[in-house]
Order: C-alpha cells, then sequence, then structure tokens
C-alpha cells in the first residue's frame, strides 16, 4: 500500500488498461490471449431486440434475425421502383427448377428392364454393399455402368472399357466406382424379383407427397401464443389460401392427407390442398386446425404445424417475424409473405426466407425487390421453394443423421432379402427364409421393415433418449399402416433393424489390387435430398427416419 492508499493492484489495473488503449490506438494486438478470451462478443447490429425494432418508426422488415444467431435470411430488399430495371424482373421460368435426386432413378432409367447384373457383399468399414453392374454402349464406345449402394450414399460411375488394362472383375468394378471397398469377394443375387428390390430401395427417397405449415401473424403479434391463438381469418388471408390451393372437407377425402384426420374430425373439418406438378401437398393451416378454450399454447395446433419443416408465415400487416419465435425441433425455414394491396386487382407479395444456419441455400434466388405480383409466375416460384426448401432442410445435421441411421436399416433388410431368397433359389435356405408367395415387387423387403418399427416401438430404453428432447421429424406420406387417429404425444425415433435372420458369409478381408485405368468418371452427386413420410399411425416411418409417437 502506497501513502496516498491506492493499492499495488489498483497501480498494476490501471497500467493494464492504459496498454491496453495505446495498443488499440495503434491497431496492435494486445500481448498473451487472456484477454482475447476475456472479451465479450457482441452480437452483430443487425441483430437487434424485438423490442428495439417495434420501437422504431415503420416500415420494419419481414423477418428479424434472432439477437444471438443460429438462422441465414434471403430477401430483405423490398422497396419498389416506378421504373424496375433487368434486376428486378420476377425469375424467369428457366431459373425455376425443381430439385431432384436423379441419382434415385438411374436404376430405373438404366438397369431395369435390360441386361444387368447385382450382387451383394460385406465390408468390415462400410457396411452392407449392393452393387449393380451394366454392360452400355453410349456413342460408338464401349461402357461399364457401376452402381454401388452403401449406408450413406449410392455411387454411380460409368467407366469407358477402352480406358482399362484388362477387364476387370466385380470386386475391381466396385472399386473402380468406389475404392474404400475392402471385400473379398460378391456374391450374384440369384432372385428373379430381385430389380423390384433394388429399385424400391433406390428410389425411397422419392416422395411426390408435401406437407407446410401456413401460420398467420396479425399486427403487432410477436409470441408463438399469438399466432396459433388466432382463430378468425381475415380477407387477405382468405385470398392466400386461395391463392394456395382448393378448400377441401377432410371427412373422407382421399388424397395425400398430410397426417390430418380425415376419419373423425380430431384435426379439424376443412383444410388446404393442391397439386403441383403431380406432387400432393396438404397445408396445415393454423386458423383451420381445432382451438382449444384455455390451452394458451393450442397444442393441438402446434403438434401439426411444429413438426413440420418448412412453413409459411403470413403478414397482413407491417410486423415483423422472429424465427425462434416459435419453438420447435423441426421447423428449420419459414417463407415469410406480407401482402401489400389486398383483395384488389394489384395485389403484391413481398418475400422474404429465413432457415437455420445448417441449411444450404435453396433456389429459386428471390429477386431484387423480392416483391411478386400475384400469378401464375409467382405461384411457381413459391411452391418450387418451399419443396426446395424441404430438401435442403434434409441436410441439416439433425436430420443428416436421422436420414444415415434409416438408410442403413433399409439397406440391411434389402441386403438380407437379396441372400436369403438367393439361398432359397439354389435350395440352400430354409422354408421360413423364402418370401411368402405373392409377396413380390417389393412387399417383403418393405413388410420386414414395418415389423423393425413395431418392435423397436415396445422399448424407449433402447433408445437412450429417455432424458432428452426429442428431434423428430414428421412429415408425410398417403402410404399408412391403419387410420388410427393421433392424440397429442411425445415423438421418439427409432432406429430401425432388420427383424430377418442374418447368414454368416464367407466374406473375408483381402483387399484386391485395383486395376489401372484412366481416372474418367461422372460428376458424383451430392448426398441425396430426402422425403419424410408421415404415417397416420402413430408409429411413423419416412424415406430417412423412423418415428414413433408415444400417446399420453
Amino acid at each position: 500500500m502506497f501513502k496516498n492508499g491506492i493499492g499495488v493492484r489498483s497501480v498494476i489495473f490501471c497500467a493494464a488498461v492504459y496498454i491496453t488503449c495505446v495498443l488499440a490506438c495503434l491497431h496492435l494486438p494486445p500481448q498473451g490471449s487472456r484477454m482475447d478470451e476475456q472479451r465479450c462478443i457482441l452480437p452483430p447490429p443487425l441483430k437487434v431486440s424485438r423490442g428495439t425494432v417495434l420501437g422504431r418508426r415503420s416500415p420494419f422488415p419481414l423477418i428479424l434475425l434472432p439477437q444471438f444467431g443460429g438462422y441465414w435470411i434471403e430477401g430483405t430488399n423490398h422497396k419498389s421502383s416506378a421504373t424496375p430495371g433487368p434486376e428486378q424482373q420476377p425469375c424467369a421460368a428457366s431459373h425455376i427448377k425443381l430439385e431432384t435426386n436423379s441419382i434415385a432413378k438411374i436404376y430405373r432409367k438404366q438397369f431395369m428392364g435390360k441386361e444387368h447384373f447385382n450382387y451383394y457383399s460385406m465390408d468390415t468399414a462400410l457396411g452392407h454393399l449392393v452393387f449393380s453392374m451394366k454392360y452400355d454402349v453410349i456413342g460408338d464406345q464401349e461402357h461399364l455402368r457401376l452402381l454401388l449402394r452403401t449406408k450413406l450414399k449410392t455411387h454411380h460411375d460409368v467407366i469407358p472399357i477402352s480406358c482399362l488394362t484388362e477387364f476387370p472383375n466385380v470386386v475391381q468394378m466396385a472399386k473402380l466406382v468406389f475404392e474404400e471397398v475392402n471385400v473379398d469377394r460378391f456374391y450374384p443375387v440369384l432372385y428373379p424379383k430381385a430389380s423390384r428390390l433394388v429399385v424400391t430401395f433406390d428410389e425411397h427417397v422419392i416422395s411426390n407427397n408435401f406437407k407446410f405449415g401456413v401460420i398467420y401473424q396479425k399486427f403487432g403479434q410477436t409470441t408463438e401464443e399469438e399466432l396459433f391463438g388466432n382463430s378468425d381469418e381475415s380477407p387477405a388471408f382468405v385470398e392466400f389460401l386461395e391463392f394456395l390451393g382448393d378448400k377441401i372437407e377432410l371427412h373422407d377425402f382421399k388424397g395425400f392427407r398430410g397426417g390430418l384426420d380425415v376419419t373423425h374430425g380430431q384435426t379439424g373439418t376443412e383444410s388446404v390442398y393442391t397439386n403441383f406438378h403431380n406432387k400432393e401437398i396438404m397445408f396445415h393451416v393454423s386458423t383451420k386446425l381445432p382451438y382449444t378454450e384455455g390451452d394458451t399454447q393450442q397444442l393441438q395446433r402446434k403438434r401439426h404445424i411444429g413438426n413440420d419443416i418448412v412453413a409459411i408465415l403470413f403478414q397482413e400487416e407491417n410486423t415483423p417475424f422472429v424465427p425462434d419465435m416459435i419453438a420447435s425441433n423441426f421447423l428449420h425455414a419459414y417463407v415469410v409473405v406480407q401482402v401489400e394491396n389486398a383483395c384488389s386487382d394489384n395485389v403484391t407479395y413481398k418475400v422474404s426466407v429465413t432457415a437455420r444456419d445448417d441449411v444450404p441455400f435453396f433456389g429459386p434466388a428471390l429477386p431484387d425487390p423480392a416483391i411478386f405480383k400475384k400469378g401464375h409466375e409467382f405461384h411457381e416460384f413459391l411452391f418450387t421453394k418451399l419443396i426446395n426448401a424441404e430438401y435442403a432442410c434434409y441436410k441439416a445435421e439433425k436430420f443428416a443423421k436421422l436420414e444415415e441411421r434409416t438408410r442403413s436399416a433399409l439397406l440391411e433388410t434389402l441386403y438380407e432379402e437379396l441372400h436369403i431368397n438367393s439361398q432359397s433359389m439354389m435350395g440352400l435356405g430354409g422354408d421360413e427364409d423364402k418370401l411368402e408367395n405373392g409377396g413380390g415387387g417389393g412387399g417383403g423387403f418393405f413388410e420386414s421393415f414395418k415389423r423393425v418399427i413395431r418392435s423397436r416401438s415396445q422399448s424407449m430404453d433402447a433408445m437412450g433418449l429417455s432424458n432428452k428432447k426429442p428431434h423428430t421429424v414428421s412429415t408425410s406420406l398417403s402410404g399408412s399402416f391403419t387410420e388410427t387417429p393421433k392424440t397429442p404425444g411425445i415423438s421418439l425415433i427409432i432406429p430401425g433393424k432388420s427383424p430377418t435372420r442374418k447368414k454368416s458369409g464367407p466374406f473375408g478381408t483381402r483387399r484386391s489390387s485395383a486395376i489401372g485405368i484412366e481416372n474418367i468418371q461422372e460428376t458424383l452427386l451430392s448426398r441425396a435430398t430426402y422425403k419424410l413420410v408421415h404415417s397416420p399411425y402413430d408409429i411413423q416411418w419416412n424415406n430417412h427416419f423412423t418415428i414413433v409417437h408415444l400417446n399420453l
């Protein structure tokens, strides 16, 4: 302690502050990393609080990013110009394209009905493998068309035979399409209906059924409870719903129902449905789902919309939407639409899009400014954006893990069906291993997968999720196990596993040497995006995920 009462610690602290300020003025980094570790990282200036924005004068943005991030945004300019330039015109039809998983259709287009060979094997690292090979002539050149299915993805390649030093065996062919293959041999598939099983597996990622939420936001509404508490529909909202599709009666509805009850009326009496380029779409409209008096959270409504992956948020007046306003493990993307000049001859819609950070960008890109006239062009744009948004969301971390798990289970089931029936064809399998008569065309394959779900649904402990918040995705497929109405429940993910008996085979681990080729490959498609499937029963299996709803 000095005579004037100033302590040594105070002197040291003041000196440290002085040095830091000097270094900052000189644009030099301070010595050591401890000071960096102790610094508070402030959110970017644009991510201000909701109250701060609402305290300002309008107009407000359509979307306000959460204060602590986690989402990206597209379409922030909505200032119309009296003389719009070329960059302000709506997207041309050539730029509006649905994202498709073309690799899932290769087997049907290139292999089925043509001479080809199917094989199966087990790799200690890659797991179950199903391989298809075909001799192909493209132009005046001979090629090998190869298709290898692993638990992670399907690999496709076309190899010119002229580039090979010698004609390869099956193991060498598999190495040509994926170098990581490490097996001693592949076994030929001898089952006459194998192609139907294989194409069913390949195309399980293709769906023509989609469901999207539609949420009505009135002026000044900034909470989830307010959004789901809306029951009346303004003329502007009714006009927008008519733009989306047809109002249908749910009772005895025969089309894709998107998980809604069409028998007992437990999910309301009507909804909005449409068919877009041979894709059935059911909308979960917040105001048409059952309203429960005294329930501030409106769980009957949130149960459906909260289990959607993509939702439209309709704004009749200028109030910003914050994407984390709605608590959901499933909703990953929102398309926010704000109307202007409603119910007139000059209706326009402002559009903004937001999605979680791990969702990749999806097209078509919004024009600048992001304003559309009501009409066919906006209809094409909006529906394409919605479908592509769902495909993009499947690449998010949560969904990608579930996708891998379900694909692995389906591939294991396919492998065992091919093995069992090939053995039966040679008289090597027992009667219990044979595919039931009349079950051709993939029946045994998917029936066995459904049995997986039923058997696994008996145990919560096996999931390791009893103490965790469930991360499930509930989208839809019109196909169902039974027409049993749902009640509110908790969703748990059930990893699939084949119920059929495993067969041990003489699969070695010797790595065959690859033959020399020129590196001629087609561009491998990125990992397939997937459409989820929603069952009307409280057990659901979909293109990627297995879900069980436990009724409480």
